[in-house]
């Protein structure tokens, strides 16, 4: 028998473990599981110094956050735990962070946060506690495939879908992952809270870089790499002159604004020389991008990834949180792969992610993804390309 969380057993019988941040979304997680019946212990990471963010708005796992979770999980009457990864996540996310950008590169803390501290350390406490499962407050799915692996799907809200975020999870976690919220908007889980007389019903989103107290990325960057806040040129693409800036983290590719430099049509960053700590800025259609290489490349998708791309995979790919999948290819071998955007995509920055689709909206099924390591803008890269009208069915192993 298959109670709702697609386990064997009965959910009486069934240990699931919380990730509860403080938040509504966790908090809804623990309370529908229980409601189920089933053994849910909560468990909240402290993950970094939190005495400077305690009461500020957005912060998550601070110490008011840390205060919230413990509540909820006393009404709901749930063994609850702080666990404390101030060091593990330093080291994993903070310091890989500041390093991203003093190498020129945009960086995604969540993605880091999710892979090695989320999925990776707390998964093994959760198994450590003899839980089934590790619940979450993610907003994506997992589903069962005939072959009794599991596959992530796009959440049905698509406002708050977060599989761009956990495109590096593997098979073998998602096994052991649940994400109850999945099928719901935000709206139903605000009113779930407040069925449930959780006091942080109407509590106000975290937000992304949930570390940085002040909201300035640049005070942590300029602490733990002081190299990247050193003062350079800003250039053009012919290396002509145009202006200083007071160092290469305070930007990123695409960028317009905040340049502080004179012009007599617009101008964007188009690249970060860390070399010569040199901002180049050029015209928009300098952005333009049709080719794409990645790094630490993670598939989830059916069969082997090699067999899957040898001559080619037509799939869809978004190359940041807030944009829209769109048509490519996707080819390589032997962890070198490589993405042909068939529209071409404008302002791509080395250190954002680029995951994978088997279709450009709705529930789609996320495919894994990589990080990219460099954008090449080319004039015929679409040349033979045409556009998907459906997308090939992956490689089944």
């Amino acid at each position: 028998m298959l109670n709702s969380l697609d386990l064997e057993g009965r959910p009486e019988d069934t240990r699931v473990v919380v990730a509860m941040s403080g938040g509504v979304d966790s908090s809804v997680t623990a309370a529908l599981l229980k409601s189920q019946g089933y053994d849910v212990v909560g468990i909240t990471l402290q993950l970094y110094d939190h005495g400077a963010a305690t009461h500020r708005k957005g912060a998550c796992c601070a110490g008011q956050d840390i205060h919230d979770a413990r509540n909820v999980a006393e009404r709901l009457g749930i063994p609850h735990y702080v666990l404390d990864y101030e060091d593990r996540f330093r080291e994993s996310v903070i310091d890989n962070f500041a390093a991203s950008y003093a190498s020129g590169e945009t960086p995604v803390p969540c993605i880091e946060c999710n892979r090695a501290i989320k999925f990776g350390d707390l998964l093994k406490t959760a198994r450590e506690l003899g839980a089934s499962v590790l619940a979450t407050g993610h907003y994506v799915a997992s589903r069962r495939l005939p072959d009794g692996s599991r596959a992530l799907v796009c959440a049905a809200d698509s406002d708050r879908d977060q599989s761009y975020f956990l495109f590096a999870t593997t098979r073998e976690q998602l096994d052991y992952l649940r994400f109850p919220l999945g099928d719901m908007t935000k709206p139903e889980v605000r009113e779930l809270a407040r069925r449930f007389g959780l006091e942080v019903a109407d509590k106000h989103d975290s937000q992304d870089i949930c570390f940085v107290p002040t909201g300035r990325y640049t005070d942590i960057i300029g602490k733990l790499r002081p190299n990247a806040m050193e003062p350079g040129e800003i250039v053009d693409l012919n290396g002509r002159v145009l202006g200083a800036h007071q160092g290469i983290a305070n930007y990123t590719i695409g960028q317009r604004k905040g340049l502080g430099i004179a012009a007599g049509a617009p101008l964007y960053v188009v690249k970060l020389d860390v070399a010569t700590r040199r901002v180049v800025v050029g015209p928009r259609e300098a952005l333009r991008t049709h080719r794409i290489t990645l790094r630490e490349v993670n598939w989830i998708g059916d069969g082997a990834l090699d067999a899957a791309v040898r001559d080619g995979l037509e799939l869809f790919v978004r190359v940041r949180s807030t944009r829209a999948p769109q048509p490519a290819w996707l080819r390589g071998a032997d962890g070198a792969y490589e993405v042909e955007l068939v529209g071409g995509e404008e302002g791509v920055s080395p250190g954002q992610a680029c995951v994978f689709y088997d279709a450009a909206s709705g529930r789609a099924r996320v495919l894994g993804g990589g990080f990219i390591q460099s954008a090449v803008a080319e004039s015929g890269a679409t040349a033979g390309l045409v556009r998907p009208q459906r997308v090939a069915e992956p490689v089944r192993g």
